[in-house]
Parts: structure tokens; sequence; C-alpha cells
């Protein structure tokens, strides 16, 4: 076994952690003994097919100047994994094919296999994008050492490679996110299992470094981790990151210390920095946030005769701003890389160009960062998956609309999540377009570009619930929460400081309140209904369907049938905390909140208006924040509906409000008559509240005989005047009547009798 010199102190550790810096860029070869062996890593992850016009290019010279400051045989190219999946219109439009080619070219030793390498299911990466033989495609080696083959522990790919740099042999191993299974779809990875990372790569690390050539012995080790922090430098520092927990703090503490390097992907961070290992010294851990912004590169120090780390500095260099033809003319590979490109490019403008529908204004995701500037929300930064956006919900309509036939499944409800939406569709014309509003296929196209079947399967109103409950992620998930997109006959109401499992409060489709027996038809992606994204309850749905159409595909017609399209910025699910029951007169208190989008263009709401049964109880209830806190006086025991100003968002408030006790009461006046005479007397009901009166049917009876009938109305307070005739009393002989009254038909008021009239007839 080989001793691991990570060279360091103390009083450099604590500095490190201190800043939660890298160390600074290297302007040249740092000075080292005679006898040391310099090795040069490269590293980017998450390309994700960023084929697009000059900065593709300079991204390739990033890496070529990176290499030319060690030269080609002291440098190694490596990735962290989703290079391919969720990418630009000109890699998509074909299979990725561009991507693979421009790694070719720029000669990419070996990557990590990570969750989007599987968009298109295992028998896809494995034939295809990989290949063998004659058909061999990508020429670099995808590693997945916790990737297995069900109910084994065999890895049905490469778990290491090991190259000879400089006469250093080095070992790379790749790991991918244990999360997997719930970011790609299910069918695609059937008879996989994705276990532990840490625990593969220390497996390995064993295996590397256990003095037996045959295993594979390497004297430097890498880790190519498609997992890592969700926090960046340097407004995180490397404790921060650790202390936040998840796999990140298990990557860092627990990989074997047999591990000289470790780069992390997946979570699109940014950072450089060095950390402690356990029995002393340190070792870098980097990520080069994400889309070809960074290259990440660690430069090694190793005594050849030991194979020990004695020196390590690591950084992120940004995209080159060289221009395209001064680097095309210095470096080979980036004249291939161009050359890709430009084809790439000429193929997509001939088919993505092409205008295939409007928008009146910006339909995006949800942003973070922004403001609303007079009185819209502008700036921050797209792809907030914790929130609603105008886009997921058009999304989910044109499902609905495409899915709602009975051949395409008869789907009755469409549902999105939020990491499906990879591109904005915004009114300003870019590229090609020669007018605002125009929608491409390209654009149109890099909404959706995972190519997934669209599918059908029912639901309980139950299960739809625990769907919407699903939203907050279990434990340890990477996001907390997930927003789902919902088409627009559906809304609900939630309490995010409910436990787990009761945060949904009540369920509104095609405005009826949802029970847990009624059944739903859902249309969605068949990631989704196969249990993507941790939403596992649509993995229980029945009679799921294949519907045959693809979504991009589907997506395009329906904006090229529907155009021009606009967002609507209405929200469909909205916090509210009031009582679940009241009675009819009594004053009732509701919070309401998180009533706002924040999509581009979204309206920040000023006020609320109250209706309860369809009568305006208020009217100009100010909103702030997108929440408000007030009180209404129930008249009634109809629906309690709140409506947000100017978005139009409709919100019904779960309450179940019982009839108020009413009592309904005379003068109970003793009056002496003669036989065969009247008498008048007065009834009314009390009042339930400030202007409130119970209003209903009236019935005087003496004994068991109804003797008088009336409707009492909330206009004349409650009052009415009965006279009982000459005739209701002829029947009653000389002597003592009492007259009762009873309120037997009301809406909103439990019955009640009261003696109202004692008669004496002389």
């Amino acid at each position: 076994m080989k001793p691991h010199l990570h060279k360091g102190g103390v009083a450099l550790l604590a500095t490190i952690l201190g800043t939660g810096l890298g160390l600074a860029p290297l302007a040249a070869p740092p000075a080292q003994a005679a006898d040391a062996v310099t090795i040069n890593l490269i590293n980017f992850n998450d390309f994700h097919g960023r084929i697009a016009d000059k900065t593709t290019v300079q991204f390739a010279g990033t890496i070529e100047e990176a290499r030319a400051a060690y030269g080609d045989a002291n440098s190694l190219l490596l990735s962290a994994g989703d290079s391919i999946g969720a990418s630009l219109f000109a890699s998509t439009t074909q299979a990725d094919q561009p991507t693979i080619d421009v790694l070719n070219a720029l000669e990419v030793k070996a990557s990590a296999v990570g969750n989007h390498e599987f968009d298109k299911g295992w028998a896809d990466l494995r034939d295809r994008v990989i290949g063998s033989g004659a058909s061999a495609n990508a020429a670099w080696d995808y590693l997945g050492a916790n990737v297995y083959k069900s109910g084994t522990t065999t890895p049905v790919l490469p778990e290491y490679k090991v190259y000879t740099v400089d006469g250093i042999t080095v070992g790379v191993i790749g790991a991918i996110t244990q999360e997997t299974p719930a970011l790609v779809s299910p069918a695609g990875i059937s008879g996989l299992t994705f276990g532990d990372p840490v625990e593969a790569v220390n497996r390995v690390a064993d295996q590397l470094s256990d003095g037996n050539t045959a295993n594979g012995e390497a004297q430097v080790i890498v880790a190519e981790y498609h997992e890592g922090s969700s926090l960046s430098a340097p407004a995180a520092t490397l404790q921060d990151a650790v202390d936040a927990g998840g796999a990140f703090a298990k990557i860092v503490q627990d990989t074997s210390p047999k591990v000289d390097v470790i780069f992390n992907g997946h979570t699109h961070s940014s950072y450089a920095w060095s950390a402690p290992v356990t029995g002393g010294g340190t070792r870098p851990v980097v990520q080069a946030a994400s889309y070809s912004e960074k290259v990440g590169q660690v430069v090694l120090s190793v005594d050849p005769a030991t194979g020990a780390v004695t020196n390590h500095t690591e950084t992120l260099i940004a995209r080159s701003t060289q221009d395209v033809n001064d680097l095309v003319a210095a470096y080979p590979r980036v004249a291939k890389v161009n050359s890709i490109t430009s084809d790439a490019l000429a193929y997509a403008a001939v088919v993505g160009d092409k205008a295939i529908g409007k928008v009146i204004s910006d339909i995006t995701t949800a942003f973070s960062g922004g403001a609303y500037t007079g009185g819209k929300y502008t700036g921050g930064k797209r792809d907030d998956r914790s929130k609603e956006s105008t886009l997921g919900n058009l999304v989910a309509n044109a499902l609905l609309k495409t899915l709602k036939t009975t051949a395409h499944g008869g789907a009755q409800i469409g549902i999105v999540n939020p990491g499906g939406l990879r591109a904005e569709l915004l009114y300003a014309k870019s590229g090609a377009e020669k007018k605002n509003g125009v929608v491409t296929y390209a654009e149109a196209n890099s909404v959706l570009p995972f190519v997934n079947n669209l599918w059908t399967t029912t639901l309980t109103g139950a299960q739809l619930k625990t769907v919407l409950e699903q939203q907050w992620q279990p434990d340890g998930a990477q996001r907390p929460y997930l927003q789902l997109g919902l088409s627009d006959n559906v809304r609900y109401t939630y309490d995010a400081s409910a436990d787990a499992g009761s945060h949904i409060t009540g369920i509104w489709v095609n405005g009826k309140r949802v029970t847990d027996d009624a059944t739903y038809r859902i249309g969605s992606f068949s990631f989704l209904l196969a249990g993507g994204d941790n939403f596992k309850e649509f993995a229980k749905g029945t009679d799921t369907k294949d519907s045959g159409l693809v979504d991009y595909q589907a997506w395009i017609s329906y904006l090229t049938k529907q155009s021009p399209v606009s967002p609507k910025f209405a929200k469909h699910g909205v916090e509210v905390q009031a009582a679940s029951t009241a009675t009819v007169g009594e004053e009732f208190p509701i919070k309401i909140s998180n009533l706002d989008l924040t999509s581009l263009g979204s309206p920040a709401n000023t006020s609320l208006k109250v209706t309860v049964g369809g009568r305006t109880v208020a009217n100009h209830i100010p909103v702030t924040d997108g929440a408000a806190d007030f009180s209404i006086t129930l008249p009634n025991r109809g629906a309690v509906v709140v409506t947000a100003r100017p978005s139009g968002t409709k919100v019904t408030v779960p309450v179940t409000i019982g009839k108020a006790t009413a009592t309904v009461y005379g003068l109970n006046e003793s009056r002496t008559v003669r036989k065969g005479h009247s008498v008048a007397f007065r009834i009314q009901t009390a009042a339930l509240g400030t202007g409130l009166w119970v209003t209903g049917t009236v019935k005087v009876y003496i004994g068991t005989r109804v003797v008088a009938k009336t409707t009492l109305h909330s206009w004349n307070h409650g009052t009415k005047k009965i006279t009982l005739t000459k005739g209701d009393l002829r029947r009653y002989g000389r002597g003592t009547v009492v007259a009762t009254a009873k309120l037997v038909s009301s809406s909103n008021t439990l019955p009640a009798d009261l003696k109202v009239l004692t008669v004496t007839i002389v």
C-alpha cells in the first residue's frame, strides 16, 4: 500500500477552512523537487450538450490552454458526468451526437456516468452512446462503480480505469448519485440498482492500492462523483457545505484516505476546496459550475518513488473569452470542435429557425433573486423549482389538451415536474427571428428537451393528495421541495407548517372539492408517471397507458394550434391557515400567503375580494408581499372564496360551516279576545352578528295544527307580523290557547321552538 503524504500543515488548513477558497490559480508550473512528477488534471461537469456558437469553442479553448501549461503528456481530461441530456437544441436535435463528437475531439479520457446519461434509458446509453466494436461511439471510458445489476453487486459499467501519466499510474473511479432512480424514468433503468457511491469508491480504492498490479494498482487515485454540494464558494465555505450534511458531507468525511482527488458534479455548484483527510493532510474537492461556464484544474506533485502526493493546487478556470479564430488557429483540437459545432448549428438552424407559434409576453419558469418593479416581477435567476410558474402551468395545460381524447388516454388533469422545464418562452426576438413574440422550433424544443413519452394513469383523490404531499421531498433529497405545474382546472390549499403528510388541506378539480374515493385520469411525462423526482405515488396508478406521443412534438403542436399564447398569473396552490369548521354568524379569521408568482412579468397582488355563498363580505383587503391576515363574519353556509387582484388567483378556503342556533321569539304576550275575533302579534329572529339576521320559513302552531306560516328576510331584520284570524280561533272554545312558532327551513340555522302568544278566549 502506498503512503499518502498529503502536504499542508495545520496553519494552512485553518486558513483554507476559514475562507472557503481554493488555492490561487497557477500562472506557471510550481517549483518542485527535480524528481517530482507533475500531473495536470482538467475536469468539467454537467456540460449538458452545450453546443452553441462561440461558447463551445471557447470551452474547448479553455481546456487546451490548461493542457498547454503542463503539456499533453502530463495532463488528463476528465468529467464528472451529465455531458449529455437536457441539452441545447443543436445537440438534442441529433440525439446529442454533436456533443459526443466534440468530447471525442477534445480527447476526454474518462467520465463518471451522470443521471442524465440515463435519460433515454440504460439500453440507449450502453448500445448507442457508448457502443462497442464497429458501433463504438463515445471514445472515453464511462465509469460507474455503484451501478449494479439488480439483485447483485456486479457493476454493469467499468468501475475504474488506470492511465499512465509521465510514468505515474493514475486510477480514476466513477460513481453516480444514489438519487438516480428518482431522477430518470424508472422504466429506462429497469434491472439496475444504484448503490452508495462512497462505499463503491472506497471498495475500488482498496483494490487499486492493494499492491497487486493484476488488480490495477494505481499510485494516484481520483474519485469522480456525480454528486456534490448545493452550496458554492465564495458565499459558502467547505465547513458550511459539510455542516449542511447529506451526500456531500459523506463524500468529504468518509471517502477513503487512499483517494487523492475528489471531483464533483450534479449540483451545478462552484467550488475548489482543500479538504482535510482522515489521518492527516488535505486533498482537493472541486466542482466546476455547469454548462461549460468553468473548468476545474488540479495540479499534483507526485513522488515517483513512493507514489505519494507531496503537493496539490486546485482552482476553477472561467471559460475563455479569447477570440474564436485565435483559439482555432492555436489549437488543432479546438479547430475540430469548431468544425463539429458549426455543422451542428447549421443543421439545427434549418430545423430550428422555423417559426411555430407566438407568445404575447414572457412565459417562464419561476425566478429567484428578482424584484417586483412597477408592480411586475423582473430580474433574478431562472429555474427556482420550489415555486409555481407560468411556464409549468402552461405545459400542464398542453398535456391536458393533448391527452384528453380517449385515443390518447382520456386525461382529466395535466401535471408537470419543474425539473423538466429547461428553457423559457421569451417575447423579445433573438437569433434569426425578425419580430418580437415569435417562438421557433428550437426555442420550443429547448423547453422540453428530454424526449419523454406521454403517458396517462388513474389516481384516486387520496392518491392525488399524496402526490401533492410528495412535493415536500424525502429527507436527504437534493431539493427539499419541488413544485408541480398543474392544469388550470386544478386548485389546492396547503399549510406548510403542518406535519409531513398533512400539508394539503383541500383540492378542487373543475370547481368541485376532491374526495378520497373519486378517480382522476392524469396526463404527464413517462418520467414522472413512472415515479421520477421522488413522486412515487404516480407509479401506483392504475390503467397506465403510453399515448405513443413524444413530449416535445406534442408541445410544439400545442403551441402551433393555440398560438398566440399568453401567461396566466392565477396561482393554483396557495397557503391558507384557517379553522376547518365554523358557524354562521361567527367572526372567522383567515391567514393567506404565497399569493404571488415569480415568473417574469407576474404582477404583485395588492388586494383581496372575499365572498361567502356568492355574497361579497369584503372587497378591498390589502395584500403585502403576497400575504394577508384578516377576519370576516360568516353570513351563510356558502363557499368562502378569496380572489386576489390583479392576478385573478381564486382560493376556496377549506372550511365546513355549520348552522347557527336561531332563537325565534315574540312578545310572549298574553291577550284576551272575544270569541269570533282575530288577534295580531309580532315574531322576530335574533341577530347573529352585525347586520346579520336569521332568515327562513316560520310556522305558528296551536297544538299540532299550523295556523300561520311566513318567511323572514334579512332586509326586514327577520321581523314579521302574524295575525290569527277569527277562523283560526273559531274551533277553540272559551279558555286559554297557546301559540308557538318554529323555524322549520333555513340553510344557515337550526330549528328552535318558542311560545310567542297566550290567548284567552272569552
